[in-house]
């Protein structure tokens, strides 16, 4: 054999078997480090667990995950038994502090309210309520109908919007939404405001007729939106400006000019000149 080819074999030989070594020696490494990666058992859901449940044994379950537990995480059951979901957590999926209300505040409609805001209800129907449409996690603007108080009998009725951005806590009795989207018949529906709304909503509530309307979720712009009024509806945009300038023609007008007369005396004489006025006044 040549004697040229032979050391070329035997270099090869070599630096696959060196190469070889080291791969054997980095993949052992590698498993002895995943072996040493401590096991921490974590809560997870055993089931589907829906919005305003509140956890018993049977909803949740230990497991032992490799590495450590992420922020949050519960890992004794007895920390989670008890208290409500505040939001859909579901199964096999890790049980979060932040997706549970605290400690003692049960479930349902309550545990979903944040801290600092009320739950505001408001009678509706299937026009008032879009249609049945409104369902939990929706965002609509409150618009209220109504003729002004302290107004004079010729007032107009008027649209305004009060509210904007406002989110749906509830809809009916149901704090879920509809799986299939389909429109349910609700009475009452549950809107998440600051104490202040609450004032506001409950004060329109009870004097005006109330609307709701959609907004997308993602549009959360707060604008300024002018009252409209019913002779706007039929006047078309120069409805507004023509009313301003009918009541400005309309002002009270001031009187009009009223003549004097001053008497002139010349001894046993006596006349009278007239003058025009322009205070009016005699």
């Amino acid at each position: 054999m040549n004697r040229r080819l032979l050391v070329i074999l035997l270099i090869a030989l070599v630096v696959a078997s060196v190469s070889s070594y080291v791969i054997v020696r980095m993949v052992g490494k590698s498993m002895n480090t995943a072996k040493a990666l401590p096991s921490t058992p974590m809560i997870v859901a055993a089931r589907d667990i829906k919005i305003g449940t509140i956890l018993a044994a049977a909803d949740v379950k230990v497991v032992n995950v490799t590495g450590i537990a992420p922020q949050g995480a519960i890992t004794q059951a007895k920390d989670a038994i008890g208290r409500g979901a505040i939001s859909n957590i579901y199964n096999g999926e890790l049980v979060l502090d932040s997706r549970l209300a605290p400690m003692g505040s049960g479930g349902g409609l309550a545990a979903t309210i944040k801290t600092g805001m009320r739950a505001c209800a408001v009678r509706v129907d299937e026009v008032v309520g879009v249609a049945g449409f409104v369902t939990p996690g929706m965002r609509v603007d409150v618009l209220i109908s109504g003729v002004p108080p302290n107004s004079s009998a010729t007032q107009e009725t008027q649209t305004r919007t009060i509210l904007q951005n406002i989110e749906v806590l509830s809809a009916g009795t149901d704090i879920q939404k509809d799986a299939e989207g389909k429109p349910q018949q609700v009475q009452v529906v549950n809107l998440l405001v600051s104490p202040e709304d609450a004032q506001v909503l409950a004060l329109a509530s009870n004097q005006m007729k109330i609307q709701l309307v959609l907004r997308n979720p993602l549009d959360t712009a707060v604008v300024q939106v002018k009252e409209t009024e019913v002779n706007n509806l039929f006047g078309g945009p120069d409805a507004a400006k023509a009313k301003t300038a009918s009541k400005v023609s309309h002002k009270a007008r001031p009187a009009a000019a009223q003549p004097f007369t001053i008497t002139v005396i010349n001894g046993d004489r006596r006349s009278e000149a007239k003058f025009a006025s322009t205070g009016g006044q005699q």
